[in-house]
């Protein structure tokens, strides 16, 4: 089984709330909610890939050293098995803005549960709402 290194950030924002984004129509689990972020290239950190695809994704500016390492997912899916490095980041440059189609929503951590999401980010909410 083939291993997928994805890099995701919670963008947590002045009021303690979290960047969720739908998955647009036409990707793999449509219309679930999930962190920001995308596939580690080849040569690439997870740090660097976060920092490319937010401003890919979300047309937001930000720096590896505003990537606080928070956890991380290990998850097996039918085809393959995601490794997900999480971080946490508080500072940008810009507003997010959706650039490919997808939804957005800053949500309360207590509120996440309301968010259907991929079976891989789920674990991630209690930690979130025990950290902020």
């Amino acid at each position: 089984m083939k291993t997928l290194l994805v890099s995701a950030v919670a963008l947590i924002d002045v009021d303690g709330r979290v960047l969720l984004a739908q998955r647009p129509e036409g990707k793999s689990m449509a219309g679930l909610w999930e962190f920001p972020g995308g596939k580690v290239e080849p040569g690439e950190t997870p740090e660097a890939a976060l920092v490319r695809e937010l401003n890919e994704e979300l047309g937001i500016d930000t720096w590896s050293s505003c990537l606080a390492p928070l956890t991380f997912a290990s998850h097996s899916y039918d085809d393959f098995h995601l490794l997900m490095p999480v971080f946490a980041c508080r500072k940008w440059d810009g507003i997010p803005t959706p650039q490919e189609g997808q939804k957005l929503a800053w949500v309360a951590p207590n509120k996440m549960r309301d968010y259907p999401m991929p079976p891989a980010d789920v674990p991630l909410i209690a930690m979130l709402r025990d950290l902020l």
